[in-house]
């Protein structure tokens, strides 16, 4: 699951829903590759319109990278190569291959093995 992914999951039981304790999940026990890809700085820019960048430097820390600033880059900051390359590198080269992804509202795990996570259910929960 490429660290991008965990921006754009939540809790999938629906007493979560109205919650903002579901998002972003509590990432713990991940084992982390990095895979090389190739890098488009317009595909970054584009992706930060779109990022919860609070949601995104919480999962970071999650996964013990602390070096994202505390607020998303605009401005000059994002004529800053060496800046949309790290971004790059967390977001499209950062792969989770193993963990755990809890809901902090409810406490539900869901496991990520051999980078797919499973978000599927117990039929007294879905």
């Amino acid at each position: 699951m490429k660290f991008l992914t965990t921006n754009f999951v939540k809790c999938s039981i629906k007493t979560c829903d109205a919650t903002t304790e579901s998002f972003p999940l509590k990432y713990t026990n991940c084992e982390l590759i990095q895979s090389s890809q190739d890098f488009n700085p317009d595909f970054i820019l584009s992706m930060l319109d779109r990022l919860d960048w609070s949601a995104l430097v919480k999962v970071a820390q999650d996964l013990g990278n602390s070096a994202l600033p505390p607020v998303k880059p605009e401005g000059e900051m994002l004529n800053d190569v060496n800046l949309l390359q790290d971004l790059h590198t967390l977001l499209l080269e950062t792969c989770i291959t193993e963990g755990e992804m809890t809901c902090q509202h409810c406490g539900h795990i869901y496991y990520i093995k051999n980078s797919i996570p499973n978000f599927l259910l117990p039929p007294h929960l879905a």
